[in-house]
């Protein structure tokens, strides 16, 4: 039996513009020919928390733009959404056909991205499908927090814990200090237990720096993977958290900076707008060399 045909699997970096920062994903610009068991082997052989098969062209909403179907999946499993595997693709893209206007069908609605060049480099800009923000239970945030082994009093109480969303769902928890953001040793099962639970994508683990400057960090054992070093869709449910608890001005712009504790630091650009509900997230991103022999 012949195996399943697919456009070779491309590997870019988002929200960083070396190699070796960011959020590593695989990219897939034609993916066919591959059902969803043959995407999620490709996923897990590759490793990293997500990868993304364009599955074919569909009608853009959007003049001008050009649309395809979208597919992600971390190594164990099939997710809705994921924000630096959509710009690794939308930079892939423009590699291939020039900076521009995409649109992406995914399975939370459509996502547009537009691409620019600055100098060098080239920049993606992605807008949320519409995100909401719910509570989370006193039961479930005493679960999390024990996972986590962080004792409640060093959560900061200017950021209350919800459940954002804009396209994933992601429990937003803010430390008190940076030390404690930077001290994350989890129970890998407990916490993988309760996300399935409340159907979370990541932990959005959050030290704010400055009124427009936060850094991040987000496990993600859902995926079989410890820690997410670039999170484009907590970053934008995280930008309708604070626009929804009034914690940041109608019109803002944030950067958020994640990965510094793995090694891999990346800079993510949320920008909220007055009138519009929807949040962007930008960042830059550079393709990763193929490892020799493969």
């Amino acid at each position: 039996m012949s195996e399943p045909s697919h456009s070779p699997v491309l590997r870019y970096t988002a929200f960083s513009a070396d190699p070796e920062g960011g959020n590593p994903a695989g990219v897939v610009l034609d993916a066919s020919g591959l059902d969803e068991t043959a995407m999620l082997a490709v996923a897990a052989d590759l490793g990293y928390s997500e990868s993304a098969f364009l599955t074919g062209r569909t009608e853009a909403a959007a003049p001008g733009a050009r649309g395809y179907a979208i597919r992600y999946f971390s190594p164990k499993a099939e997710v809705p959404f994921c924000g630096h595997a959509t710009v690794a693709t939308a930079l892939a893209l423009a590699e291939r056909d020039g900076p521009g206007d995409v649109e992406f069908a995914t399975a939370a609605g459509p996502v547009p991205v537009t691409v620019v060049r600055e100098g060098t480099e080239l920049r993606a800009t992605l807008t949320s499908v519409e995100p909401h923000v719910t509570d989370i239970s006193p039961d479930d945030l005493t679960e999390a927090l024990a996972a986590l082994d962080w004792p409640a009093a060093d959560l900061d109480p200017a950021l209350p814990p919800r459940i954002a969303y804009a396209g994933a769902r992601h429990l937003v928890l803010a430390a008190a200090t940076r030390e404690r953001l930077a001290a994350l040793d989890y129970d890998f099962a407990r916490l993988e237990s309760l996300m399935h639970r409340l159907d979370l994508t990541t932990l959005q683990l959050v030290w704010r720096a400055s009124d427009s400057v936060f850094h991040v960090r987000d496990p993600f054992p859902v995926g079989g993977v410890v820690e997410d070093p670039a999170t484009g869709a907590a970053a934008a449910a995280f930008g309708a958290y604070l626009r929804a608890l009034s914690l940041v001005p109608d019109t803002a712009g944030l950067t958020l900076h994640q990965g510094e504790d793995m090694g891999r630091p990346g800079t993510l650009t949320v920008t909220l707008r007055a009138g519009d509900t929807r949040v962007r997230v930008s960042g830059t991103g550079t393709r990763i060399p193929a490892p020799a022999g493969a």
